[in-house]
């Protein structure tokens, strides 16, 4: 790393304890002077970096509206250039007349000293703007300090927009004041912060030194916004449930332990937001949402996070088609308001949520790009048998409906690239999902894929709280073979469904996995603030 002031023949191999212990002794002088920049408590920024610019130009455009540019023709060089500088000097008058001013706050990312006239570029939450600093305008003492200051120190800037003769909209300095002394070192800014690990354990570089960064998670939070005001205009209402949970039912997955000393009780953090979510239905509150962080005990990947956030809703006198209805337009919403197109770019693949999702049973599917049909396979022995033929792994205590699963995450999942929700799930994985119809073997349940990926998921939710002890206790008898994704028996969750529950249709989605589609981010990592990293410690 190298301090960057725009003098290129600095000493590359500096020491860097040297260049620390350097910005310290700046801040301990400014302290000693009075000046300590710690102290500021506040600064009124009116304008950003773009705001500027944006303003500046129609400004610019009505002032010297009808002045030509100026006509070089027939001129050598030194008349030419004599002529523009003329030119820009009147023009810069007639701005400097009717100014913009304005006062912007960020941290400065290039310094170039030239005696008693100085530039250099702040950085806000909108981009880069040039600031031009001279002795004459802000002052010998405040001009001393910038030109003591360093890359990283931030500062406020009272001024005026202009633009200078190459044509870049600065502003011109009245006041500079540092507000705060940066006592470490920025990454050499030429080749920026590459490294993913310095990445993710230090977002807060990874922010100021790749802009794109920071634009993908301004995305991230329009994502989360335009989801809500979708689904209030739908009339949802957002809620919020324990993380701290006895009984982490709701979805297959071990979750984290932790121990409760007030109560001296042992806890669980939360897998899923789908139990509670279903007592406010059977409370009357038809229409609820929560987003929020769920937390997995498993691997780590490029998809995989073991805290990551979920969003789930459930809707009271609907079924899983109507899940699938509003999953369709929300998506299609959400892509249309953050990008400006129902078409997703992700990686070099097209994926076009204008035209109506595929729906396809997860039988056909399988029998689709496995070939072979499970509605000709009528027993356990039977789906074991076809599944050793095909190189299936499986357990002893898997059934028919769990092989189904398998022979599908083996041979469908890559091939649905396009928006698809696949349908009607055996009833094996479903322990909270309504049977269906005449076909008690599946449920009604989809899950909806993208690139490849699971989405999201959805069921007509069981009500019936006769099948659902039925239901919990074939996870217990699971549990006990040495399912460890198994859920257990949750005794109040039963009492309120025999309470009672409307029928109702419920969804969960991988808000993640979305936002890495809709910013074209590889790994789930680079839509994550802050991921799980493995201690340094």
């Amino acid at each position: 790393m190298a301090e960057q002031n725009g003098q290129n023949n600095q000493p590359k191999q500096q020491d860097v304890n040297q260049l620390l212990k350097v910005r310290r002794e700046k801040l301990a002088e400014m302290q000693e002077a009075g000046k300590d920049p710690f102290e500021i408590t506040k600064y009124d920024v009116t304008h950003h970096s773009e705001d500027v610019k944006a303003l500046y130009i129609p400004h610019e455009e009505k002032l010297l509206a009808g002045r030509k540019e100026v006509d070089v023709t027939g001129l050598d060089e030194q008349e030419a250039r004599a002529a523009k500088k003329q030119d820009y000097e009147e023009r810069r008058a007639i701005m400097d007349a009717e100014p913009i001013t304005v006062c912007v706050a960020g941290r400065m990312m290039l310094k170039r000293v030239m005696g008693k006239a100085s530039f250099c570029t702040l950085r806000d939450l909108k981009g880069d703007i040039q600031i031009y600093v001279a002795k004459d305008a802000v002052g010998e003492e405040a001009y001393a300090t910038f030109k003591k200051s360093d890359i990283g120190d931030i500062f406020g800037v009272k001024g005026y927009a202009f633009r200078t003769m190459t044509g870049e909209i600065s502003i011109h300095a009245n006041e500079i004041t540092m507000l705060t002394k940066s006592l470490q070192i920025l990454p050499e800014k030429f080749h920026g912060l590459t490294d993913t690990d310095i990445r993710y354990r230090q977002r807060y570089v990874d922010l100021i030194m790749n802009a794109d960064v920071k634009d993908t998670f301004i995305k991230r939070s329009k994502i989360l916004s335009t989801i809500r005001r979708f689904l209030d205009g739908q009339g949802f209402m957002e809620v919020e449930t324990p993380m701290l949970v006895a009984n982490p039912g709701g979805a297959a997955a071990r979750p984290f332990e932790t121990h409760f000393n007030a109560l001296d009780e042992d806890l669980k953090l939360r897998i899923s937001l789908e139990l509670y979510l279903k007592r406010l239905i059977v409370g009357g509150m038809e229409r609820v949402y929560e987003i929020g962080r769920v937390f997995r005990n498993e691997g780590l990947d490029t998809r995989h996070n073991p805290e990551f956030t979920l969003m789930e809703l459930y809707q009271a006198y609907t079924d899983y088609n109507g899940m699938m209805d509003l999953t369709e337009n929300m998506y299609r919403h959400i892509a249309q308001e953050v990008l400006g197109t129902t078409t997703i770019t992700y990686q070099g693949i097209e994926m076009d949520l204008g035209k109506p999702f595929e729906r396809i049973t997860m039988v056909d599917a399988v029998k689709k790009y496995a070939g072979v049909d499970f509605n000709e396979i009528h027993t356990t022995e039977e789906a074991k048998a076809i599944a050793k033929e095909k190189g299936i792994e499986f357990e002893d205590w898997h059934t028919k409906g769990h092989i189904l699963n398998l022979f599908f995450e083996e041979f469908v999942e890559e091939h649905l690239i396009q928006p698809t929700f696949v349908m009607d799930h055996p009833i094996e994985i479903s322990p909270l999902t309504k049977k269906k119809p005449g076909n008690p073997d599946y449920v009604e349940r989809f899950e909806m894929f993208m690139n490849g990926w699971e989405m999201c998921n959805a069921y007509s939710e069981l009500n019936d709280p006769i099948d659902q002890r039925e239901r919990f206790a074939l996870q217990d008898a699971n549990a006990a073979a040495g399912d460890e994704e198994a859920e257990h028996c949750d005794e109040d969750f039963l009492n309120a469904l025999e309470i009672g529950m409307p029928p109702t249709g419920g969804i969960g989605y991988g808000i993640d996995r979305l936002c890495m589609l809709m910013t074209d981010s590889p790994a789930i990592r680079d839509v994550l603030l802050f991921p799980t990293m493995k201690s340094l410690n």
